[in-house]
């Protein structure tokens, strides 16, 4: 099979206020005709840039090939002109971005966008693009393809903006389709049908994909090979069984042993591999992984090791030969990780986790109700949460999963009062805080914090940290300069970072440092609750696994009680005690962790859970994904409202809203016809 692709030592720069970056290092790939290749790694890693360089869009980065070569289909791409790139782009090559957002254009019509690129590279009539473009739009399983070509991007969902971009990204049928992140910011569900999709249409078109993920899972369900990059350089190539089964790369079996699946073991810590991605602008000298690697001798500190040709993959390892032989190396990535990189035990969790019997907060009958206007004063509402009743236990963590839209965040921004509720009650410690007025309500606020999915964007990019994680003890403690600084640094701490840095601002740190600050400034007041809403989505798996660990440790150590909101079914199923499934503003079902992922009662629950790809290339599944997308939250369907995508749906479940049913001891469903 010949190469479609090839790229040979490419190294980039890009030119800041500090001089020229090198973003990456003689990076060197091929891409076979209908190959799927997947590049993995850690933010930071090199793998956009090197996505986005394929396209030369770099070039309105700042960013400048300094050396190697790229040649695809026989045509060098480093020597193009602007124009000729232009030709190129879409016709030969296309690319599906992380945010579909920043694909399109948001003053013209999805239709009149696709039909642009269609009418530039086919010198089609605009009827013909039309139909084409209809076609394609059906095609990626987008309903009433005529309807949606005339609506604009912000009227389309999180899915259909996706499936969107990638009709878009076909119109010319590309032999090399580049996907970066595609399904990142996407619900289980929704990722499932878009990697459906993404193999189908492979298939379809004969296409080669060049694939870009952080998540090992989508990697071994649809890889043929895998790059591994580290710190703007390839430190292991491997087709994708030689991978999961043996890496030869400690950075690649750290990867690996960072994964949790819905077989990981609870009582266990998540291993996540200690340190961070080194600053492109401060790389240490040697093999870039050095310090992070349990592994490291003087010659890694020394001299930075090249791709070597070892056991019929690549790895730029000095020592791989020798590892893979050891007996330690053949037990599993997650064992011998552990062993040797962990320096202290591991805690069995469970033992420490203790949950008691009393109630911290009661919910009953909380709803919350958005008006939507319409015309002269009528008006209808978006029903967000509707009539929902659950408890959380003093010490517990209550998992909270479902798609978006199906109103997780806003249930937790209720029970927090940071929305004013419709209808109902929550009870915490025997008050009720929707009664409660202003003054009444901050004072038991303190005991109340918040986790926000973006640590960033919830920090004011003008304070130092230290004003940051100060602001609630000024509100609500009467500390002195002294005392104050000495709480501030202990918090620092206490969330794993350096007394020392006081005084930095939030764009000095990491997205996972980040994290760690707005943990801290949530934990400052010794709060007995929080709510962490999509905490660790966006954080690579080996930092998400820190955070979790983080959270755990401070849960056994000060008695917190959690609320976890989150899409990511393995990490709700690890750090939760029992989890609520929610759709469509409605709980459906709710059961202690285990037994809701062995023995799910609700069809919905079942769906998603069958959702989640395996991160193993051995036992790969076709992509179970739920039909259909979220009905709209102001127009709910009658009954059940999932009767629309359920496949067990009968007429009484279209007409008669379905009751809490017991299933087991502390299993409840809201189903007809429990599983």
């Amino acid at each position: 099979m010949k190469n479609l692709l090839d790229i040979r030592d490419l190294t980039v720069q890009f030119s800041t206020k500090k001089g020229s970056l090198t973003a990456i290092s003689d990076v060197s790939l091929n891409i076979k005709v209908g190959e799927t290749v997947c590049i993995v790694g850690e933010s930071g890693s090199g793998k956009t840039i090197t996505s986005k360089s394929i396209m030369r869009l770099i070039d309105y980065e700042n960013g400048v090939i300094t050396k190697g070569e790229m040649v695809l289909d026989g045509i060098d791409l480093v020597s193009l002109s602007s124009k000729q790139l232009r030709s190129l782009r879409g016709k030969k090559m296309a690319m599906v971005f992380q945010e579909p957002m920043s694909a399109f254009d948001p003053v013209f019509t999805i239709g009149s966008q696709i039909i642009e690129i269609i009418v530039h590279h086919k010198t089609s009539s605009r009827k013909a693009a039309w139909e084409r473009a209809v076609y394609l739009l059906e095609r990626v399983g987008i309903s009433e393809p005529e309807v949606r070509m005339k609506q604009y991007p912000n009227e389309l969902s999180g899915g259909m903006l996706q499936r969107a971009m990638i009709a878009m990204a076909l119109a010319c049928e590309p032999e090399l389709l580049i996907a970066d992140e595609p399904t990142t910011a996407l619900d289980m569900t929704i990722q499932a049908q878009i990697l459906q999709l993404l193999q189908e249409l492979k298939k379809e078109f004969n296409m080669s994909i060049l694939l870009v993920t952080h998540d090992m899972g989508i990697a071994a369900e649809m890889a043929d090979r895998i790059i591994v990059m580290y710190a703007g350089q390839i430190v292991e190539q491997a087709n994708v069984l030689q991978l999961f089964e043996q890496p030869h790369h400690p950075y690649s079996k750290g990867l690996l042993a960072s994964i949790t699946t819905m077989e990981s073991d609870r009582s266990l810590r998540l291993y996540s591999i200690k340190g961070a991605v080194p600053n492109l602008s401060d790389l240490p000298t040697g093999c870039r992984f050095h310090p992070r690697c349990v592994y490291a001798s003087e010659k890694c500190r020394r001299d930075n090791p090249p791709l070597m040709d070892i056991n019929g993959r690549q790895a730029a390892c000095w020592h791989s030969a020798e590892l893979v032989k050891s007996p330690e190396w053949g037990r599993g990535a997650v064992e011998v990780t552990e062993l040797a990189a962990a320096p202290e035990p591991i805690v069995e969790i469970d033992a420490a986790r203790k949950v008691g019997h009393s109630t911290l907060f009661e919910i009953n009958g909380l709803s919350k109700w958005f008006p939507l206007k319409k015309g002269w004063g009528h008006s209808s509402f978006i029903r967000a949460v509707d009539d929902v009743s659950f408890h959380i236990r003093e010490g517990e963590t209550f998992g909270l999963v479902g798609e978006s839209g199906s109103g997780k965040s806003t249930l937790g921004r209720t029970i927090l009062q940071l929305e004013q509720a419709t209808a109902g009650e929550v009870r915490f410690q025997g008050r009720d805080l929707v009664r409660l007025d202003e003054p009444e309500l901050q004072k038991v606020r303190r005991n109340m914090q918040m986790i926000f999915q973006d640590a960033y964007g919830s920090m004011n990019p003008r304070w130092k940290i230290s004003e940051i994680i100060g602001e609630p003890l000024r509100v609500h403690e009467t500390l002195n300069a002294k005392d104050k600084r000495e709480r501030i640094e202990e918090l620092l701490e206490i969330v794993g970072l350096d007394r020392s840095w006081y005084d930095r601002y939030p764009h000095e740190f990491s997205g996972g440092q980040r994290q760690r600050i707005g943990i801290a400034r949530a934990i400052a007041l010794n709060p007995s609750f929080v709510l962490a809403d999509e905490a660790v989505s966006a954080l690579d798996v080996s930092v998400q696994a820190q955070i979790v660990n983080l959270l755990q440790d401070l849960q056994r150590n000060i008695g917190l009680t959690y609320l976890f909101v989150a899409h990511g079914l393995h990490i709700v199923r690890h750090i939760s005690d029992r989890i609520g499934v929610m759709y469509l503003g409605k709980l459906v079902e709710i059961a202690d962790s285990e037994e809701l992922f062995r023995h799910p009662a609700h069809h919905y629950t079942k769906a998603l859970i069958a959702s989640i790809p395996w991160p193993d290339p051995t036992r790969k599944k076709v992509l179970s994904s739920i039909e259909g997308e979220i009905p709209s939250s102001a127009n709910p369907p009658s009954g059940c409202r999932f009767h629309t995508r359920c496949p067990a749906a009968t007429i009484r479940c279209k007409e008669e809203p379905p009751e809490w049913t017991q299933i087991s001891k502390d299993h409840y469903t809201a189903c007809h016809y429990p599983v």
